[in-house]
């Protein structure tokens, strides 16, 4: 089936049916799910999907309603429903569609030989990873092991000339085990996500990884409550910047709901914090040509120096706030309207290694795991539950488990004073080893 002329033909039985503007988004997807336990396979799903979803406006109002059913009573019935629900909704002067026609060439975000390799080599990865993993010393158990691939095809036509279309694919592998020690139990896991499968890590790397993180923090010592250097591992890097991101949000900063609402083109933290949101990476999982409502995407620069330089928003929040969408539009599949969210999220490499990082501090937290909310995008509070390393005159000498860290914000990212060079790029969430200089640790 021709879907970009799909889309466009189903655009034009919106506007037949009363809509002033309408947008067609058109989803097709395969994905494939292979879990396995104690050497066993646990489940092997594979399943195909598509769906369409309908947005039209009618004298400022919005209506929207979906379907997985291509049948042409049903898409007819379908566009019926969304225009109807725009009639009885409520007007808006912001609610538009966008109208940049232009695309973003990416490299490299399908890889057809997925679907070459033999679902026998797919199940026995996962089974040797397990394997791997659980005949590293210490470890005891195994949680299981993943494999998981996906493609996915997104067409998207409107009223204001739109139509584009692109393919992705993306695959994963990953294990969890446990380690034991007398009464002690810890678990690790480490997963590897990758648009092409030959870029999947070594088993060998992916399973020390994972046993390593469940090693590491045995025979933990509880430490007393105390100010600190913290040192945020890459793993844990997001429970900080995430609040930022959550709190750049264009909705939530007209909503007044964000501690960040007042600094654009301001110093919020240290000179060091650089934030880049990259929609344009080749090979990257979280890169597209578009948002998810049509928008070419772009580089942004987020923060640059500690100096907030700009807030994230898709079309309608842009309309509001009077500027231009950033092509942050956020989709959760045909099933949904656009929200807000980010691409490839990184922060910038300073000039550190992790070991200079950790000989010169003196005293503190090497954070490798949190719980909690990290910060709070309304007040600018930072608390969660906490465990890691506990580096003394530049040396890690026990782990720690069972204490918490709390901060102001400003006051955590203003104190950012060194910067590692240790990130990697292929995640969509990228930072290096980082140190706030002084935090409040929490312990006995």
């Amino acid at each position: 089936m021709n879907y970009i002329s799909l889309t466009e033909k189903l655009v034009k039985k919106c506007l037949a049916q009363g809509a002033d503007d309408a947008e067609v988004y058109l989803q097709t997807g395969r994905n494939l799910s292979i879990r396995v336990l104690k050497s066993e396979i646990e489940t092997v799903q594979e399943a195909s999907s598509r769906g369409v979803g309908f947005r039209v406006l009618i004298d400022g109002k919005m209506g929207f309603s979906h379907c997985n059913d291509f049948n042409d009573r049903a898409l007819e019935d379908t566009i019926s429903k969304s225009v109807a629900f725009a009639k009885l909704s409520t007007y808006d002067e912001n609610n538009v569609l966008p109208d940049d026609t232009g695309f973003t060439n990416i490299e490299d975000l399908y890889d057809p030989d997925i679907m070459s390799v033999t679902m026998e080599k797919k199940i026995n990865m996962a089974l040797e990873l397990e394997r791997i993993a659980l005949g590293i010393k210490g470890i005891t158990k195994s949680s299981g092991a993943r494999y998981g691939e996906g493609e996915s095809e997104i067409y998207i036509a409107n009223s204001n000339g739109i139509s584009k279309y692109f393919k992705s694919s993306g695959c994963s592998l990953g294990v969890n085990v446990l380690a034991e020690k007398s009464d002690q139990r810890n678990t690790g896991g480490e997963s590897c996500a990758r648009v092409f499968f030959s870029d999947l890590l070594p088993l060998e790397e992916i399973a020390v990884k994972a046993s390593g993180k469940a090693l590491e923090l045995l025979d933990p010592v509880m430490i007393k409550t105390q100010k600190a250097s913290v040192i945020f591992d890459p793993d844990v890097a997001r429970s900080l910047i995430g609040g930022i991101i959550t709190s750049i949000n264009g909705e939530r900063v007209l909503q007044g709901a964000s501690f960040l609402r007042d600094y654009l083109n301001k110093q919020f933290a240290s000179p060091l914090l650089t934030i880049i949101d990259d929609g344009t990476r080749k090979r990257s999982t979280g890169s597209a040509p578009f948002d998810g409502e049509g928008v070419p995407t772009g580089k942004n620069l987020l923060v640059e120096n500690g100096i907030l330089k700009s807030f994230i928003y898709n079309t309608i929040s842009a309309k509001r706030a009077g500027v231009k969408s950033t092509g942050n539009a956020s989709r959760n599949g045909f099933a949904s309207l656009p929200g807000i969210g980010v691409h490839n999220v990184s922060l910038e490499p300073g000039s550190k290694t992790r070991e200079e990082i950790i000989a010169a501090t003196s005293k503190g937290l090497l954070l490798k795991e949190v719980t909690g909310y990290g910060i709070d995008p309304v007040s600018g509070n930072f608390s969660g539950g906490a465990a890691g390393l506990w580096i003394a005159d530049g040396k890690v000498i026990h782990s720690v488990k069972g204490v918490t860290i709390a901060g102001r914000a400003f006051d955590i990212l203003n104190s950012i004073d060194m910067m590692g060079n240790d990130i990697d790029m292929n995640r969509s969430f990228s930072a290096p080893t980082f140190r706030v200089a002084e935090m409040q640790i929490g312990g006995k």
